[in-house]
């Protein structure tokens, strides 16, 4: 690239003048070129995927930070159809959850696209505190439902994170992987609610509402940044 006070000299009368011409031209067509690169959008995509089906799903338990939950068997299958879906997009690279769950449905997209997968704390399960392993039934129960129900922003789980700050980390972790591999496409495994945390949050809907936002297990929810 010329530097911006580069300048063109141009050709005097005499031998030598058909060159200069010709240099100039070259170097206007370089110019030009480099203005159309700059120009050019820098899409990143994002594909926020939630992990397989387990046991805890459908046991009315919460799960949360609960260790060695893994997939059932439908969850196995899940993951290995992820990867048939997902085998023909120019992945370049895949993050995960930590947990058990999220890294086991990770893996058969890893292994197909010959990667390695990276454990992100920032894509953690929600900390619900004194509620993990609680049965929802009776949770539901509890005074404090009605509030995490309706008014979720300004919900603590007892003795666990808001859902505020599980959201402000998570959208933190998935901005930091987007200007890492920015005009890329970048798996990234995570759990029901911090999935739908940060849709919320790209779509602008209001955090109190982020229920509404329905993130089904093995889903795949894509994120695309413009010029990120």
């Amino acid at each position: 690239h010329l530097p911006p006070t580069a300048a063109i000299s141009l050709p005097t009368a005499g031998a030598g003048s058909d060159a200069d011409v010709n240099a100039a031209a070259n170097t206007n067509a370089d110019a030009q070129q480099a203005k159309q690169e700059e120009a050019k959008p820098v899409i990143t995509y994002l594909l926020l995927i939630r992990h397989g089906e387990n046991d805890w799903v459908s046991s009315h338990r919460l799960a949360g930070r609960t260790p060695s939950v893994f997939l059932n068997d439908k969850g196995k299958q899940q993951s290995a159809d992820l990867a048939t879906f997902l085998g023909a997009q120019p992945i370049s690279a895949i993050y995960s959850s930590p947990l058990e769950r999220c890294m086991q449905t990770a893996q058969p997209l890893a292994d197909a696209k010959q990667l390695a997968v990276s454990a992100e704390p920032g894509l953690i399960e929600v900390e619900y505190g004194e509620w993990r392993g609680g049965d929802l039934r009776e949770l539901s129960k509890l005074p404090e439902w009605r509030l995490v129900q309706h008014y979720p922003s300004s919900f603590r789980f007892p003795g666990g994170e808001t859902l505020y700050e599980v959201q402000s980390r998570a959208v933190s972790t998935l901005e930091q992987i987007r200007s890492r591999h920015a005009g890329g496409v970048v798996a990234a495994f995570s759990h029901g609610d911090v999935i739908r945390l940060s849709v919320a949050h790209f779509m602008g809907v209001p955090l109190d509402l982020f229920q509404r936002v329905q993130i089904s297990t093995a889903s795949v929810s894509i994120i695309v940044f413009h010029n990120a």
